[in-house]
C-alpha cells in the first residue's frame, strides 16, 4: 500500500492556479525530486502534505497510510531556548526517552510484585522493550553524534545554547532533528542551504539508505542525481512525472518539449486552415458550410486547444572579454593569513594564468573568500605578496548585494552594461537571464534574493571583464537559473569537455575563479581545484571535481590497507633445534592453546581481527545505525569475538618472548 496518495489536488491564490489537478503516489523507499521554477508552488505542495498550509485546497485530497508519520524541514525552526545544541538534537528521541523511564518504573515495581500482578508487569515490560527497540533501541547517543558531526556541527558546539547559534547552525540543527526522527514520509525543502560539500556528501549517504518515502526539493543537481529515482516537475500548476534521476529528466523533458511543440504547430496549422476556409466562404453559396465549420472550430478551440509549451532554457547571447589580458593574471608568493589566532593559509604560492578555470572548495569558515580578497588586493595578508597581471579587468560577484541601487528597475540597471546603454539590448539581456514581461520593469528592491542574483550576474557576465571571480553564485538560484549561469560561463571561457548544457561555442580567453558548494557547477565549469584542507594547507588538484572524488576514495582505500595489521612474521628456527618454531608447542604447560602451533595461532588471530574490522565497519554504516536490532546483534558479536581474541593475542605475545 502507498504511504502517500494525492488525487486531483487544486489550489488557487486569487485568480492564479498554484496547483491544478495534481496527482501523486509514493511508496515506502521511493525517493522523489520535486523541481520547478522559484514561486511555482513546490513549498506550498509540501506544506499541504505536512498539514502546515493555512489555506485548504480547493479540490482533491491527500491520504496517508494508517499510522504513517510525516516530517517537514521548516525554514523557521522552533527550539527550546533553555536547551543546548546537543540537548535540542536529543529531543528527536523524546518518545524513546519516555519509554526508558516507563521501563525503569516497571522494573522497580516488579521488585515488590508477586502472582498475577507480577505477570502483568512482566508482559508490560516486554511490550515496552519491544517499543524501545522499534523506536531506536539503546544506540541513540551514537546516532545523535554521528548526525550532528555529519552535518558539520562538531563537539565544540554541543554545549552552546540554541539562542547563541548562527542562522546556518540553526538550519543544520533543524535538519539533524528531522533526520533523527525518521518519519515515514520525509519532506526536505532545500536541505543543503547551509551545508558545505562535506555535509552534502554525508546527506547523500544518509538518504541513499533511507527506508521511508522522500520528497526532495533542491537546487543541488548533484544531490538529485544520486538520491532520487523519479523527478516530478511542477509547471503551470500541473505535476509531470519523469522516471530516473535529474540527468534522465533533462533528456526526457527535452523529448517531451519537442513532441509538444510538434503537436502545437500541427494544431495551429489546422486552426489557420479552418479559419482561412471560414473567412473565404463566409458569404456566398458555401456560407452554411462555413458557419458549420466555424462552430466546430469554436468548440475545438474551447475544449481541445494545446497550449504552446514553455521554452526550454537556451542562451542566444555571446559573452566574451572586451580586452585580452597578459598571460599571468594573478600571482601569490608565500601568502599567509591568520585571524583570531587561527591560520587560514600559510606560505601559499599560486599563479593564475589566462584561460584558467579554477574552483575553490573547502568547509565553511576556512578562508576561501579571504584568499580571493587577498589575491585581488582587496585585503592585506598577514604575510606574503600578491600582484595582478597586465590589463586584468576583474568582475567580482560577492555573496551579498549591498551595493545595488534598489530603486532602479531591472532593465535600467542592465542598460549600463550594454553598448550605448540602449534599452532593447538591456531587455534582451534581462530576458536571457529569465526576466520576462513586467518583471523587467520591477525595482531591484522588490525582487527576491534569487532574482537579484540573476540581475547582478547578467550585468557581470556582459560587463566586458576578462576575469570572473564568482563567490557562491548559485546560492539563491533555482535550477533553470543555475543552468543559465553555466551557459553564460561556457560562452565566456572554454568549458571542460564534459559540459552538456546549451550549445558549445568557440572558446574565449576568459579566466574563471569559482568558489562554490554546487558540485554540478564545479564539475561542468572548472578543470582545476584549490582545496582548503583545514590545517592552513591549500592543495592544488589538476582535474575536475569528479576526478578529485575518485582521488579521495583512492587515498582512503590506501590508508585503510596500510592500517590493516600484518600477519606476524614466522620465527626462524634455531640452529640447534631440528623442528621449526611454528611446530613447537608453547612452553607454558598451563596454556589452553598449547595444542595450537604458531601457524594455526596466527591464522586464527588474523581471522578474528578481520571479523572485528567488518563489524566496526557495519556499526559505522548510517543504514545499520538506524536498525536497533542489528546494532544489538553486532555489539554482542563484537564482545564475543573480542573475548576470544584477547587470550589468543596474549598467547602469541608469550611465545614471542620465549
Amino acid at each position: 500500500m502507498a504511504l502517500l496518495g494525492i488525487s486531483n489536488l487544486s489550489l488557487h491564490f486569487g485568480q492564479r492556479a498554484i496547483l491544478d489537478g495534481v496527482n501523486l503516489t509514493l511508496e515506502a523507499g521511493e525517493h522523489m525530486g520535486l523541481v520547478g521554477r522559484n514561486g511555482c508552488g513546490k513549498s506550498t505542495l509540501m506544506k499541504l502534505v505536512a498539514g502546515l498550509e493555512a489555506q485548504k485546497p480547493d479540490t482533491g485530497q491527500i491520504q496517508l497510510a494508517r499510522t504513517a508519520t510525516v516530517g517537514y524541514l521548516r525554514q523557521d525552526p522552533k527550539f527550546d531556548p533553555t536547551h543546548t545544541l546537543r540537548q535540542e538534537a536529543a529531543t528527536a528521541f523524546a518518545e524513546l526517552f519516555s519509554l526508558h523511564e516507563q521501563l525503569e518504573k516497571v522494573s522497580h515495581d516488579m521488585a515488590d510484585a508477586a502472582g498475577d500482578e507480577l505477570d502483568k508487569l512482566m508482559k508490560r515490560y516486554e511490550r515496552i522493550e519491544h517499543e524501545i527497540e522499534a523506536a531506536g533501541g539503546y544506540a541513540v547517543d551514537h546516532r545523535i553524534d554521528e548526525t550532528l558531526h555529519g552535518l558539520g556541527l562538531t563537539d565544540e558546539f554541543f554545549n552552546v545554547p540554541v539562542t547563541g547559534l548562527s542562522g546556518g547552525q540553526k538550519g543544520r540543527l533543524a535538519l539533524a532533528k528531522l533526520l533523527l526522527s525518521e518519519p515515514d514520509v520525509l519532506l526536505l525543502d532545500e536541505p543543503t542551504n547551509h551545508l558545505d560539500i562535506a555535509g552534502r556528501q554525508w546527506l547523500e549517504q544518509f538518504l541513499a539508505g533511507y527506508r521511508g518515502a522522500v520528497i526532495l526539493v533542491s537546487h543541488d543537481r548533484w544531490l538529485l542525481n544520486r538520491c532520487v529515482d523519479k523527478i516530478c516537475e511542477l509547471e503551470a500548476g500541473e505535476l509531470v512525472e519523469y522516471p530516473g534521476n535529474y540527468d534522465k529528466y533533462r533528456v526526457l523533458r527535452a523529448e517531451r518539449y519537442v513532441a509538444q511543440q510538434r503537436m502545437y504547430e500541427k494544431q495551429q496549422t489546422k486552426i489557420k486552415q479552418e479559419q482561412a476556409f471560414i473567412d473565404r466562404y463566409r458569404a456566398g453559396q458555401r456560407a452554411r458550410q462555413a458557419q458549420g465549420r466555424e462552430k466546430r472550430l469554436e468548440r475545438f478551440v474551447s475544449g481541445n486547444l494545446i497550449e504552446r509549451p514553455m521554452e526550454l532554457d537556451s542562451m542566444n547571447l555571446r559573452f566574451a572579454p572586451a580586452t585580452r589580458c597578459g598571460d599571468m593574471v594573478a600571482e601569490a608568493n608565500k601568502l599567509t593569513m591568520r585571524y583570531d589566532g587561527k591560520t587560514l593559509f600559510e606560505d601559499f604560492d599560486f599563479k593564475l594564468e589566462r584561460g584558467d578555470r579554477i574552483g575553490i572548495i573547502g568547509a565553511n569558515g576556512m578562508g576561501k573568500s579571504t584568499l580571493i580578497r587577498c589575491l585581488l588586493g582587496e585585503q592585506p595578508p598577514t604575510a606574503g605578496t600578491t600582484r595582478l597581471g597586465a590589463q586584468v579587468d576583474v568582475g567580482h560577484y560577492h555573496q551579498t548585494h549591498e551595493h545595488l541601487p534598489l530603486q532602479t528597475t531591472v532593465v535600467d540597471y542592465l542598460r549600463k552594461f550594454v553598448p550605448n546603454q540602449a534599452e532593447q539590448p538591456a531587455r534582451d539581456l534581462a530576458g536571457a537571464f529569465l526576466f520576462s514581461g513586467l518583471e523587467q520593469d520591477k525595482p531591484l528592491g522588490t525582487l527576491s534574493g534569487g532574482e537579484r542574483s540573476r540581475a547582478v550576474l547578467a550585468g557581470l557576465m556582459s560587463g566586458g571583464h576578462n576575469v570572473l571571480v564568482l563567490d557562491e553564485p548559485t546560492n539563491h538560484l533555482d535550477i533553470p537559473s543555475a543552468e543559465r549561469l553555466e551557459e553564460a560561463i561556457a560562452q565566456f571561457t572554454s568549458p571542460p569537455s564534459s559540459y552538456s548544457g546549451g550549445t558549445q561555442q568557440k572558446s574565449s580567453d576568459g579566466t574563471l575563479l569559482l568558489i562554490s558548494h554546487d558540485r554540478m557547477l564545479l564539475e561542468n565549469m572548472v578543470d582545476q581545484l584549490l582545496v582548503f584542507e583545514g590545517d592552513g594547507t591549500i592543495r592544488h588538484f589538476p582535474g575536475r571535481y569528479s576526478e578529485y572524488i575518485e582521488y579521495q576514495q583512492t587515498q582512503r582505500n590506501t590508508q585503510a590497507d596500510a592500517a590493516k595489521p600484518k600477519p606476524a612474521a614466522k620465527a626462524k628456527p634455531k640452529a640447534a633445534d631440528p623442528k621449526p618454531a611454528s611446530a613447537k608447542k608453547s612452553n607454558n604447560k598451563s596454556s589452553r592453546f598449547g595444542h595450537m602451533n604458531q601457524q594455526k595461532l596466527e591464522a586464527r588471530i588474523e581471522k578474528l581481527e578481520s571479523r572485528l574490522r567488518k563489524i566496526d565497519a557495519e556499526l559505522s554504516d548510517s543504514a545499520v545505525v538506524r536498525d536497533g536490532e542489528r546494532i544489538k546483534s553486532l555489539q554482542s558479536e563484537r564482545e564475543t569475538v573480542q573475548a576470544e581474541l584477547t587470550p589468543l593475542e596474549e598467547e602469541w605475545a608469550s611465545r614471542a618472548e620465549e
